[in-house]
This record gives structure tokens, sequence and C-alpha cells, in this order.
């Protein structure tokens, strides 16, 4: 049975010169999934943001420079942290944008907090005390998937423990909750569920169409139905960003490709969802 929720006021998180949460203009986290090249990562980025510009949209660039959790152990997982981290190091720098991206073992949390201006928590991971506390315990803002197998009020716990390490900048994504095998589905009513703990809430619409393992070797995705998500997970009026892994070739991009948002697409859903939340947000 769903406990009784206690509401908490909303708050906002500092990230750079971007300002998420309560009466706040929308946000979008995103990126190509991970690191294909340097160049590759700042033509996209350099596109996005001017994209966002247009939609009057904040934009803080996500890029994976490691992809721990692939399928297969021969799945291209990225340039790795020394080298995926310079990388984002010289974007950021060029751009002048915040950066974000995910940390994976205890390891990785020091070097990764001298660039990231957002450290991630995969959602694998969000019941890991130790580790979850740790990146807390940096005092770096930090964006914590929800985990697929969990209900959107089993996040209390989950934000008490960075709370407790005495970070309070803390976003929570919701990402899709598993539904029998290789399939996800979005409970938008985890979006304010979510809303009650007192956290920026973002809203994953390219991992929400994910099919975990479904292609057998790889994840599958039905990118087709990315906006149709992102549109109404926005008109619930509780969502303060979106978080979209996006591409200029999905098919050919060499992780996350079936969920991944053409970058061509990204415009159209830009006006789209900045139109929804000036009159759907919810302060």
């Amino acid at each position: 049975m769903r406990p009784v929720p206690s509401r908490q006021k909303p708050t906002t998180v500092q990230v750079g010169s971007v300002t998420i949460g309560a009466g706040q203009s929308l946000v979008l986290i995103a990126g190509p999934d991970v690191i294909e090249s340097e160049r590759h990562l700042l033509s996209h980025a350099q596109r996005i943001a001017r994209m966002c510009e247009r939609a009057g949209v904040s934009y803080v660039v996500k890029c994976s420079y490691d992809k721990a959790n692939r399928t297969s152990h021969t799945s291209y997982r990225g340039p790795g942290l020394k080298k995926g981290l310079a990388i984002l190091s010289r974007v950021k720098k060029h751009l002048g944008l915040a950066v974000l991206s995910d940390v994976h073992c205890k390891t990785e949390i020091a070097p990764a907090a001298e660039v990231l201006d957002i450290l991630q928590v995969p959602a694998f991971l969000c019941r890991q005390t130790d580790f979850v506390m740790a990146v807390a315990k940096v005092g770096k803002p930090m964006n914590i998937k929800k985990g697929q197998f969990l209900a959107p009020w089993d996040m209390r716990p989950v934000v008490d423990k960075v709370r407790a390490a005495g970070n309070d900048s803390v976003l929570i994504t919701e990402r899709g909750t598993s539904f029998g095998y290789n399939n996800l589905v979005s409970d938008l009513r985890s979006l304010q569920v979510l809303s009650d703990l007192g956290c920026p809430v973002i809203y994953d619409g390219t991992h929400s169409v994910q099919l975990p393992g479904g292609l057998g070797t790889a994840s599958g995705g039905q990118r087709e139905f990315v906006p149709t998500l992102v549109r109404a997970a926005v008109a619930t009026g509780y969502c303060h960003g979106v978080f979209l892994e996006v591409h200029e070739d999905p098919k050919h991009a060499p992780c996350d490709g079936p969920n991944m948002l053409r970058l061509a697409d990204l415009p159209r859903l830009l006006e789209d969802i900045q139109a929804i939340h000036a009159v759907a947000y919810r302060p």
C-alpha cells in the first residue's frame, strides 16, 4: 500500500547559471548517450544549445564517458573516465555550459566532481547506500535516476540519504518502471508523487521508451513514442525538466540508438513542451 505522502516545499537547484526547480523555466538535459568523439559531442551540444535558446529553454549538456551497464561486454562503452572527462571539460569550457555524466563507482567520484556540474547516479545504483552518500558528500548537484524496480514513493529514503550526507542539491528523474519482461511503462502519477519530496523532478523521455535487453545483446526502444510521453509528462504540471538522449543519426549510434530522439525532431518538441509548461506548471 502506498504510504500517505508528506509534501515538502518545492526547492531549486543551482547548476552554473541555470536554476532548476520551483518557479523556474523548463530545463533540458540532453546530448548523445555516450561520447563518440570530442567533435561529435561539441557539434551536438552546439546545435542543441541554439535550439534551446530559440525555444526559451535552459540547457545542460549530457553525455556519458563510460556506459558501465551495457547488455553485452562487447558493446561500445565510451572513451573511459580519463579521456572522457577531458573531453567534457573542453566542451564545457568552449560552450560555457554545465555538463552532466554518470558515475558508477566510488573511485570515479572525485575526478568526476572536478569536471562535472551534475553527478548522475544511474537507476541501477540508486539503492546503493554507501555509493549514493559518497556522491552526496562531494557537495555537487546530483541527479538520481529512479530505479525501474522502485515505486515513486520508495525514492523518499534515497533522498533522505542524500540530505543526511549534507547535500540538498538533488534532482530526481523518472525513467519508467519495469512492466513484465523487456518493457517499461511510464506511470505519470509518479511525477506528482516525486514532487512531494521537495526536489526538482525531471522526466527521462528516451529511457522511458527503452526495451531493456530487447534485442538480445542490446536494448531496443520505441523512439516514436518519445514526443507523446514528454508532452504528457510536462502537461502534468509537476515536471521541472526533461532528460533526452538525442543523436543526428540514431540508427547508427553505438549505444541506445533505438530509443534516442532524432536531433532534427528536437526543435518542434521544445516548442511544444515550452508552451505546455507555460500553462500547466504547478508551483
